[in-house]
């Protein structure tokens, strides 16, 4: 079996290190660049992402990258998307003010609720281990980056806005946050976004970060 070679975009945002390890320690090459003849060329694209979204994509437009990304889509590479980076795939974000994103995936970015369904305060941003649980029961994650996951296993999360999907079935899996339902797993075809962090969340998060490198 060859070593996969894993191309992450560094555009200043993001904890590249943490990805960066998560991925060598599946066994992969890893290779940060912001050159978009590298991205284009790549066998398999990483957007990592961490902060606010309008800083995010003003860092991708000053460094010329949102065709780049844009371009994964019909070329079919596959992109992993992780937390912003997975919120920037979206039509846009209510994050300060309404802010274009990559489009990539319809949908709006919105702030995780303040309050619980049963109307108490909750604290944000959401921080901490959740249960990933399948949007489509029938589906069990046959057919995405989760199928070597059990259902109902826990991942790491850290944010403050969330994203929700114009089509349900974009939406491969979601946590529970004060009640709420939180896309956790987004996916159309040769992309896909998780909303927490699979480089910090142990074994649960390098089955998928493997599945990505090998699939």
């Amino acid at each position: 079996m060859s070593t996969p070679v894993i191309t992450i975009i560094d555009y200043g945002v993001g904890n590249l290190l943490s990805v960066q390890r998560g991925f060598e320690n599946c066994g992969a090459r890893v290779v940060a660049t912001s050159d978009s003849k590298t991205i284009l060329n790549a066998e398999r694209v990483v957007l990592p992402g961490v902060g606010a979204f309008p800083n995010a994509m003003a860092a991708l437009k000053r460094l010329d990258l949102i065709n780049t990304i844009q371009e994964l889509e019909k070329s079919e590479t596959p992109l992993l998307a992780i937390c912003l980076g997975m919120q920037l795939l979206m039509d846009e974000s209510e994050e300060f003010g309404l802010t274009s994103g990559l489009g990539l995936i319809p949908g709006r970015v919105v702030a995780v609720p303040s309050t619980t369904t049963s109307g108490k305060t909750q604290k944000i941003p959401h921080i901490g281990w959740n249960e990933v649980h399948p949007r489509h029961v029938s589906q069990i994650w046959n057919d995405s980056l989760l199928k070597g996951n059990t259902v109902g296993e826990a991942a790491y999360f850290v944010h403050s806005y969330m994203a929700q999907p114009s089509d349900l079935k974009n939406e491969i899996a979601f946590a529970i946050y004060g009640g709420h339902k939180i896309s956790a797993v987004i996916s159309k075809k040769n992309i896909t976004g998780c909303q927490f962090h699979p480089e910090k969340s142990g074994m649960v998060g390098l089955k998928i970060l493997r599945s990505f490198c090998y699939d």
